[in-house]
């Protein structure tokens, strides 16, 4: 690519998405690509160099208000799951986010010019429901190398001296080839929260967790690094991330997947959510303080040696 063509080379694009819904398309010179809805803030693509899909999207998920988006990685503030009048997994996928006027200052690579910053502020009827003042930004970030960044903020603006208190999750849905080859490193011997068990708290036994049942677990105090190999397709997703101790892993399996009206019967199969978020131990925040949660996502080739990982593949370096 010659120095003309670099500088003609769209990094950001806004356009009309599903059902006209606005959204911007992230790119790099080797053809990785994310796309990010405004709705929701919400990544649902992001393409690897050869064009392959590395997020699950259901082909039954609803693009049109006020219903989230089945897939990709929906924003889950100000709570995970259900509690109080609030709705399930919070607001923030289901409101229609801003590009940020006066975005933070980050540090950011000269190469890395494929980014967007989003800015989610509380309307009138959100505060009914969550009677707080709050600065949600959100830079979604597509590096040279084809890894996908996302680096969240939130400040409490709050005039009347309150604090407020919230969990929070990226519900990432990975696309795999077959769940029953999958298997999930990083997570081995921890506690965890079953969900599918009154948040009853065990701990893992297995070497690596595999899946051959619903599963709805809250993985505590967990590493910054987590694996998620797809035995099938010989890829391995590194998800790293930082402000977020703990990992939500779910697949809903065959009979729950049949009640999701926005999910199809059989796409169990095809996806896992590892979500990088903060459950256990919400985080409080007083008038003026912010906080911030970043998680980054690659996917790099993987190759097996007597069912094992071979170490020098996967979760190389810092």
């Amino acid at each position: 690519m010659s120095g003309r063509e670099k500088e003609e080379w769209v990094y950001v694009e806004q356009r009309k998405g599903v059902n006209g819904l606005d959204m911007v398309i992230l790119r790099e010179p080797r053809g990785c690509s994310v796309e990010v809805y405004l709705y929701g803030a919400q990544v649902t693509s992001w393409k690897n160099e050869r064009r392959e899909e590395l997020l699950f999207v259901s082909n039954k998920a609803v693009f049109k208000p006020p219903k989230a988006i089945r897939g990709g990685i929906p924003i889950c503030f100000p709570q995970v799951g259900t509690h109080g009048n609030l709705e399930q997994h919070g607001f923030a996928r289901n409101r229609l986010w801003s590009i940020d006027p006066d975005p933070p200052q980050m540090a950011t690579s000269s190469s890395n010019k494929a980014f967007v910053d989003l800015l989610l502020k509380p309307s009138e009827e959100d505060s009914k429901i969550w009677p707080h003042r709050y600065e949600f930004r959100l830079r979604v970030a597509l590096g040279a190398g084809g890894e996908l960044m996302l680096t969240s903020r939130i400040r409490n603006t709050n005039t009347d001296g309150k604090p407020f208190t919230f969990t929070f999750a990226y519900h990432t849905y990975f696309a795999v080839t077959d769940i029953s080859e999958v298997r999930v490193e990083g997570l081995e011997t921890l506690d965890y929260l079953d969900n599918l068990k009154d948040k009853q708290r065990f701990t893992e036994q297995g070497d690596a967790i595999t899946f051959e049942s619903e599963v709805d677990k809250v993985y505590l105090s967990t590493p910054t690094k987590i694996a998620v190999l797809d035995h099938e397709r010989k890829r391995t997703f590194e998800l790293r991330k930082d402000g977020l101790p703990d990992a939500v892993v779910w697949n809903p399996w065959d009979k729950k997947a049949k009640a999701i009206p926005d999910f199809g019967h059989d796409e169990y199969k095809r996806m896992l959510c590892v979500e990088a978020a903060c459950v256990e131990k919400p985080i409080t925040l007083r008038p003026g303080e912010e906080w911030k949660g970043r998680q980054e996502l690659s996917a790099v080739p993987s190759s097996y040696c007597s069912g094992q990982l071979d170490p020098s593949k996967v979760l190389v370096g810092g």
